[in-house]
């Protein structure tokens, strides 16, 4: 059981890559020889400090990263993503990606918005522990689709007027899959914070099986031990009620004017890729384009 706590992505990240090198034993699920650790516990104290960006080793894609964090707030699980990331088209079956998390946390059934639930219940019941977004379903996962959701729920809980966040994922592939995931998780714990009126927690990350894939591992070891801290991002606020109309306009890139700092870069960030991606590089370089808290890559 390995246990790091850590006050940026950055910091947190360099820290597990290091261990999972240092601790790990090689295993070759479907043949491909792996670096795991099993039972691992990554806590991040500034969630706000979310962002991986440890260049030249490991540099992230930022319009993915708030791509995908939108994606799944909306409840979606539309092909617009591929826009972002081509390579998760090798995981689909009809044309979708079969373990989506936003339908499942926002339709579970066709019909159980768990997002809210977890708004009203910790609203009317602060110190409820009964505050849980799932995410595998077995009566999905066990049909063979090449899309099956590493995440197996999230938790929150509320004290001190302070909102805590545990993520808990049978697998997490380090260097591919990490700095996504959390970055993801962490905005949705701070607008769930910002709706209970409550200050950001810490966040936890609890995997099952930590790992490496062996073309990734060398790069992993030599990241810094002391890397420079994330930096933080403007805080991400809006009111429920104003979620739905909100998550369109910024991922198509027009936010409206009254969005606040972080959606607006989100927007810029997003459209910038868009450009990038589509050939206009003139375009994506525009001043107002700026890289994700300053910080991130293409």
């Amino acid at each position: 059981m390995i246990t790091l706590t850590a006050g940026s992505a950055n910091e947190l990240y360099s820290a597990a890559c290091a261990a999972v090198t240092a601790d790990g034993v090689v295993v070759r699920p479907r043949g491909l020889p792996t670096t795991e650790v099993l039972g691992v516990h990554l806590c991040l104290t500034d969630p706000r400090r979310r962002l991986v960006d440890l260049p030249p080793t490991r540099v992230i894609n930022p319009a993915f990263a708030v791509a995908e964090a939108l994606w799944i707030l909306s409840g979606s699980d539309e092909p617009w993503i591929f826009d972002y990331n081509r390579s998760l088209v090798r995981y689909t079956n009809e044309g979708r990606l079969q373990g989506a998390y936003g339908p499942r946390m926002r339709s579970w059934g066709g019909r159980i918005d768990q997002l809210d639930h977890v708004r009203r219940l910790l609203a009317r019941d602060p110190d409820s522990r009964q505050a849980v977004i799932q995410l595998f379903d077995p009566s999905r996962d066990t049909r063979g689709y090449r899309d099956v959701p590493c995440t197996l729920g999230y938790r929150f809980f509320l004290r001190g007027r302070r909102l805590h966040m545990h993520t808990t994922m049978r697998s997490q592939d380090l260097w591919l899959g990490f700095p996504y995931d959390v970055f993801a998780a962490t905005v949705l714990q701070e607008l769930l914070a910002g709706w209970l009126g409550a200050e950001l927690g810490e966040y936890h990350h609890h995997v099952d099986s930590l790992h490496l894939y062996a073309e990734h591992t060398p790069a992993a070891a030599t990241l810094p031990d002391s890397p420079e801290p994330s930096e933080p991002m403007p805080p991400v606020a809006v009111a429920w009620d104003e979620l739905t109309r909100l998550l369109p306009d910024v991922i198509s890139g027009e936010p409206a004017p009254d969005a606040g700092p972080a959606w607006r870069t989100f927007a810029d960030v997003m459209a910038s890729y868009r450009s990038w991606t589509g050939g206009d590089r003139r375009r994506a370089w525009r001043p107002r384009q700026q890289r994700l808290a300053c910080s991130g890559g293409r």
